[in-house]
């Protein structure tokens, strides 16, 4: 006798799913079960959770030789949602349920010793995995990480009994809500130098670096960048939600629209700020994809850990490389970085008294690195500011969240309308294509290169002077990019401190 069964399940990948089969051949021999195709110590231990899960949801294991085979045998699987696949795939094998109508799904879950099906992390790319694959999703009824798409049909599984029938409910969606308490620009008194410079950022998706002594008020201008973020689109939405599905993260803020926040601790790892481990997983800066990653105390950070971030925030993707394969993760995101000048902070500041030497101020601010500081767009100076825009408390003095996003949303806007009308590129890196976009006339284009001459900028920091300028030019609605344009984005680029 030899029954044999093929299921389909899949397996994490960076964010991604791959489809992964399950072949079960039950056959005369000693009793035991074996699983082969590289499967991880998760995966193995498997073996003991499905016997559990099969006698007590009232099915007989097979007193046989059970082999599983998990194919492509080349890739290695990891965690503990093939439990639900074999079990499957051996009830079928053994006619205990029916194999064709098993047929039609994905099945990813794991089982409890009572046949409980609890849920994985990365659900939404299982279900982007099955509507590639052309078959419905099962999974278990507790994920909590899952969302429609369309073509699609996605069912719930609470126990190992519900294969009986085949019977299964479709997955209920938890709704989308924002629990996010995001700060108003308007509860920010003064700096509405730094406000304007991130509204330039919030239109263009611009790097920035805030620098200014401690209690100036960096990290809250930062914290309230979101609130003038627009919303997710909703590709955009199942790109993001994706990465933190399987981060294990939770799902509904991005859902409902609202651009992933991650504040980073300066203690960060390399593989916790990159990406890494064993199995890849993505780390802060995928978790910020298509939303702000935000780095407090910039100096404080591992140089190597802070070079690590040039390649991603050029390509707009990170490549962990390891030795069974290459994994690419998605990382666009506006970096939002906030530092001292000095290690006591105070240098350069009026009202503060620096006791740091030269070298000291330099070697702090060296951490940083000059090719890092060339890939952030804007360098703004944050001080502190007048006591008496605090004590007086009048907040109809300044600029809110309302009134920046509006000018954000108006920008976003007229470049759509460029890139249709001009056939402007969406997303200009090159120098040549940022030349196009922006259409100098002479007097930008002297001024630039007067600039770019006195102040030893790169061909980098030339298309970063460019790109902001460009920004700044789409606020206003302009086709063209005017000396104007070009003398703000300038100033923004060189800081006036020290």
């Amino acid at each position: 006798m030899h029954l044999q069964c093929v299921l389909k399940t899949a397996c994490i990948r960076g964010v991604h799913a791959v489809p992964v089969e399950v072949e079960v051949a039950v056959s005369r021999g000693l009793p035991g079960m074996t699983i082969v195709g590289m499967p991880d110590a998760a995966v193995r231990e498997s073996q003991e959770r499905v016997r559990a899960a099969i006698r007590a949801c009232g099915f007989t294991m097979p007193a046989e030789k059970v082999v599983v085979n998990l194919a492509p045998s080349s890739l290695r699987k990891a965690g503990s949602g093939f439990d639900l696949p074999i079990a499957a795939a051996i009830l079928a094998a053994t006619g205990q349920v029916d194999a064709r109508r098993l047929e039609e799904y994905l099945w990813v879950g794991e089982l409890s010793l009572e046949g409980r099906v609890r849920a994985t992390p990365g659900t939404l790319s299982y279900a982007c995995c099955a509507r590639e694959e052309g078959l419905k999703l099962a999974v278990s009824s507790d994920a909590c990480d899952a969302a429609p798409l369309e073509r699609l049909e996605q069912y719930g599984v609470r126990t190992l009994c519900d294969l009986r029938r085949c019977e299964l409910s479709p997955l209920s969606f938890q709704g989308s809500a924002v629990s996010r308490e995001v700060p108003d620009f308007g509860s920010i008194y003064g700096h509405e130098a730094a406000k304007r410079a991130l509204q330039i950022v919030a239109a263009g998706g611009h790097g920035i670096l805030l620098m200014g002594p401690p209690g100036s008020g960096k990290s809250m201008l930062a914290s309230a960048l979101p609130s003038i973020l627009p919303e997710l689109d909703e590709s955009e939405r199942i790109e993001a939600a994706m990465v933190h599905s399987v981060a294990g993260e939770p799902v509904g803020d991005i859902l409902a629209g609202v651009r992933p926040f991650r504040k980073v601790h300066h203690s960060t790892s390399m593989a916790g700020l990159i990406g890494g481990g064993s199995p890849v997983r993505p780390g802060e800066i995928s978790l910020a994809h298509n939303g702000v990653l935000f780095l407090d105390e910039l100096p404080e950070f591992s140089p190597a850990v802070l070079q690590a971030l040039r390649q991603p925030m050029e390509q707009g993707r990170v490549v962990v490389t390891r030795a069974d394969g290459s994994v690419d993760l998605p990382s666009d995101f506006m970096l939002v970085a906030a530092a001292n000048p000095c290690p006591c902070g105070c240098y350069g500041d009026p009202q503060g008294h620096c006791e740091c030497s030269d070298s000291q101020v330099a070697r702090y601010q060296g951490r940083i690195g000059g090719p890092l500081l060339d890939r952030i767009d804007m360098h703004v100076d944050v001080w502190r500011c007048d006591p008496s825009c605090i004590i007086e408390g009048d907040r109809s003095k300044g600029l809110t969240s309302a009134d920046l996003r509006e000018g954000v949303l108006a920008a976003r806007e007229f470049a759509n309308w460029r890139r249709l009308t001009c056939g402007d590129p969406p997303m200009a890196r090159a120098t040549d294509e940022l030349l196009k976009c922006c259409r100098l006339d002479e007097k930008g284009k002297t001024l630039l290169e007067a600039v770019a001459r006195s102040k030893g900028l790169t061909g980098r920091g030339i298309a970063r002077v460019l790109a902001v300028a460009r920004t700044i030019a789409d606020m206003e609605c302009s086709r063209d990019v005017g000396e104007a344009h070009v003398v703000e984005a300038v100033g923004f680029r060189m800081r006036k401190g020290a």
